[in-house]
């Protein structure tokens, strides 16, 4: 017995206690006192003791056998809660040995318990109840599994005890934890109905996709106040169309449906697929429950109406043909475009939607993709049912899959649009836009089409260039630069008529093209009525310009066999037309070609001229006309190749101010100049002022004083020892620039003079602003005196110009006597020319002043 009183089993787990040791002590006290009488008395209570003592072990042993053969652990308690036995699962669960649990507290294998959790025990007990509870026991090893503990009471040598049966729930609990972890991770909603619609149970994902918050939904979301549910065409559902309905009343699984749920309070719209499967009771026909399944489409539902909105804004139907039964079946914007009442429903009867020819081609397209098994796409013109012209773009593959290639489909779109667009652009592109004409691009297509058709090879070109259009440009501005090429593109319209082509090359460049095969003259012919037609001024507001042309001519095939070669020797031709007099039409000819290629090679070596030391300065004498006496010299650059020879300025000049060479080159000369004024100084030769042209390019190039005070200094001169002559272009390029830029030059002591003044532009207004110093008359009017009237006159008027401004006067070119007297009686002062001298060599120009 233990110290309560209550019996507990051997520890060993075998029989209960036997008396036999008593017994045998017992028999050797009384056995001989009372031998001869109590023998047969005591020898019958000693059979019946042992025959008790085996049925007692026998008993003991089916407790221990079926004790230990119950599947889950089970414990005896006793009425304070001490363990009294416990069985070989519950050894094994707890990972103890019988020893280490018997006669301990039931805390070694549940150390959770409160104090007093018999309490609730004893109360459910005392009233004849199962206790069931679900607790945490500890194995040896510390380690937690969960347990569902069934106590019963039972009577223990008249002690109340208490039976628990623990149920491992391990595997139960990780079943029912991977169900709770799928149902609250999968993006699916999950519900479960019941009979009145009334929710039992719902998952997060049905809480986020109904939008109900955290709290449960109690009724189904079908109809009342808050919710309207519509199918999936938008029309409205009845409370038996439900499919939770459906499943109810039909006992069946109702698959995918779409339904739409509108929630009136906050205006949202959400489209579900949902699926509803009927659970039944056991021994029920009807469901009981009803366990529903569904996903959000809302997204889904809205692109596949954006994307039936978007076939129809781009105008882009679907279409596909049934080959074995013979069936066309277009999508509704695929009829819309076609057009057509009723619609085709057969391939025939959309081949005759379309023009004779588009029909054949989709004819055979067809016949013969199929049989590759391959895609097509074609452009197809057709005629809609109200009449208009309709192009579609027709797109169709095998269905994948299909060997019989029994299915073809695909999409049709309407490209009546982009068509016409592409003819517009076709259009635009062959059109210069400012004048309406032919652009460079379309010349040259078709100027190569007629040298690729032997009948019309002979063609001429006259390349076109108005003369004087950027001075007007830049003058009055681009917009008067626009109506002077628009009313220029309509002179030389008018002038060709229809016995040229015109288009417009670039800028205020044009270009005819013309048949020159039955009249040779032909091309110099329209040249001619083309620079007649610019013979009256143009008027662009208040002010008339005189623009003319300068023309240039090739013909085929003599000057050229292909495009680029017959217009590259018309522009030839312009430019020769322009150096020479502008305002009419030169002929290209190989002279012209070979003089143009002379000038190239001057051009190539120009550009070593400098580094090879190639040039050299002359200097001209200018002296009083009165006395002869001279007061200063005008630098004059020469150049001599070793290949060229010596080269006239006039003709290496014009080529640097083309390629720029004379930026450099001008530089060149202020400072070899300077460097020769400096030399005769240090000679005791005095301080001679050297006049030096200066181009235009050179002039609004790097800051023109800036790098002449650099010189200066350099060689230690004063200003005064420069004259720099620029030409009439300076006075109306840029004149608040070049405003600036004589000021400064003037505050540096340098003379500025205009040089052959009255040959260029019409300047008076500008000249009277500029800070110069004097006025050039140029040899052209030089050479007419004095027995030419206008020459005569020219010089007149520039001579008052001078006087009435205060300024100074030299005339250039004067070769005669009769010349020189002629100056003097106007009062021009100084001159130079051959009368004098020549360009001298620094030598021979000191030997003459001293």
């Amino acid at each position: 017995m233990s110290s309560s009183g209550q019996r507990v089993a051997p520890e060993d787990g075998g029989h209960p206690a036997a008396p036999a040791d008593a017994l045998a002590d017992l028999e050797h006290a009384l056995c001989q006192p009372l031998a001869a009488g109590l023998k047969p008395v005591l020898e019958a209570a000693r059979d019946a003791l042992l025959q008790a003592t085996a049925q007692c072990q026998s008993a003991q042993q089916r407790y221990r056998a079926l004790f230990d053969a119950f599947p889950d652990p089970v414990s005896i308690l006793s009425a304070s809660g001490t363990v009294l036995d416990v069985n070989a699962a519950g050894v094994q669960a707890y990972g103890r040995s019988r020893q280490e649990i018997v006669g301990q507290p039931i805390e070694l294998l549940n150390p959770d318990l409160p104090e007093d959790h018999l309490q609730p025990v004893w109360d459910t007990l005392n009233r004849g109840q199962t206790y069931v509870i679900e607790v945490t026991n500890m194995r040896g090893d510390g380690s937690r599994f969960p347990v569902e503990v069934h106590s019963a009471s039972f009577q223990n040598d008249g002690q109340p005890c208490i039976v628990a049966v623990a149920r491992d729930l391990s595997r139960r609990w990780q079943a029912e934890s991977r169900y709770r972890l799928l149902l609250e991770s999968i993006d699916k909603g999950v519900m479960l109905f019941d009979q009145h619609f009334q929710v039992i149970s719902a998952n997060p994902a049905a809480h986020r996709i109904l939008g109900l918050g955290a709290e449960p939904p109690t009724q189904i979301p079908m109809e009342g106040e808050e919710w309207i549910t519509v199918d999936e065409h938008g029309r409205r559902l009845r409370t038996e169309q439900w499919p939770v309905s459906r499943a109810f009343r039909d006992g069946h699984t109702i698959p995918s449906t779409i339904v739409g749920l509108y929630h009136r309070p906050r205006g949202r719209m959400i489209w579900i697929s949902i699926t509803t499967v009927p659970v039944f009771s056991c021994g029920r026909d009807l469901p009981d429950h009803v366990f529903s399944m569904f996903s959000d489409v809302t997204e889904l539902k809205r692109d596949h109406v954006l994307f039936d909105r978007a076939q129809a804004l781009a105008h882009i139907g679907g279409w596909e043909w049934d080959r074995g039964q013979q069936r066309l079946y277009l999508t509704g914007e695929a009829q819309r475009i076609l057009g057509h009442t009723p619609p085709p429903a057969t391939l025939e009867q959309l081949l005759q939607c379309l023009g004779s020819d588009d029909r054949l081609r989709l004819q055979q397209t067809l016949d013969r993709e199929v049989e590759r098994k391959r895609g097509f796409e074609l452009d197809l013109q057709g005629l809609r049912g109200d009449g208009h012209s309709v192009w579609i773009r027709m797109i169709g593959e095998i269905e994948a899959g299909d060997m019989a290639s029994s299915r073809i489909a695909g999409t049709l779109q309407d490209i009546t649009e982009r068509k016409h667009a592409e003819e517009t652009l076709k259009t635009q592109a062959r059109t210069d836009p400012l004048t309406g004409i032919m652009n460079r691009d379309a010349a040259l297509a078709d100027l190569k089409a007629r040298l690729g058709n032997p009948s019309h090879a002979q063609v001429a070109v006259l390349y076109i260039d108005l003369d004087r259009f950027k001075t007007v440009n830049d003058v009055l501005g681009h917009n008067a630069g626009d109506e002077l090429l628009i009313e220029a593109t309509r002179r030389i319209a008018n002038a060709i008529g229809t016995e040229g082509l015109l288009a417009r090359f670039g800028g205020d460049e044009f270009v005819v093209i013309c048949d020159a095969r039955e009249v040779p003259e032909h091309p110099q012919l329209l040249a001619q009525a083309i620079t007649d037609a610019f013979a009256p001024l143009f008027r662009l507001g208040k002010d008339e310009f005189a623009v003319t042309t300068s023309i240039g001519i090739a013909r085929a095939p003599e000057d050229g066999q292909s495009p680029q070669e017959l217009i590259q020797n018309a522009d030839r031709a312009m430019y020769e037309c322009k150096r020479r007099s502008r305002n009419g039409w030169q002929v290209f000819t190989p002279e012209l070609a070979r003089e143009q290629r002379d000038r190239l090679q001057i051009e190539r070596r120009l550009r070593r001229a400098l580094e090879r030391n190639e040039f050299r300065l002359v200097y001209q004498p200018q002296v009083d006309l009165r006395g002869g006496r001279i007061v200063g010299a005008e630098a004059l650059i020469r150049w001599r190749n070793r290949q060229l020879g010596e080269l006239r300025p006039d003709i290496f000049i014009s080529h640097a101010e083309t390629t720029g060479d004379i930026v450099r080159i001008g530089d060149w000369v202020l400072r070899e100049a300077c460097r020769q004024v400096r030399e005769w100084m240090d000679e005791g030769l005095g301080l001679v002022r050297i006049a030096i042209n200066v181009s235009y390019r050179q002039f609004n190039g790097d800051n023109l004083a800036r790098r002449l005070r650099e010189i200066l200094d350099e060689y230690r001169l004063p200003g005064a020892a420069l004259e720099l002559e620029f030409t009439e272009r300076v006075l109306i390029e840029d004149a608040p620039a070049t405003l600036h830029t004589f000021a400064e030059l003037r505050e540096m002591g340098v003379m500025l003079t205009i040089d052959d003044f009255g040959e260029g532009y019409s300047a008076l207004n500008y000249l009277r602003h500029l800070p110069i110093h004097g006025l050039k008359l140029s040899q052209l009017f030089i050479n007419g005196v004095p027995g030419n009237r206008s020459d005569v006159a020219v010089c007149e008027a520039v001579c008052g110009i001078a006087r009435s401004l205060g300024l100074g006067l030299v005339a250039e070119g004067v070769e005669s006597e009769a010349q020189r007297q002629f100056l003097l009686e106007l009062g021009v002062p100084i001159g130079q020319g051959f009368l004098f001298a020549p360009g001298l060599s620094p030598r021979e120009f000191a030997r003459r002043l001293r």
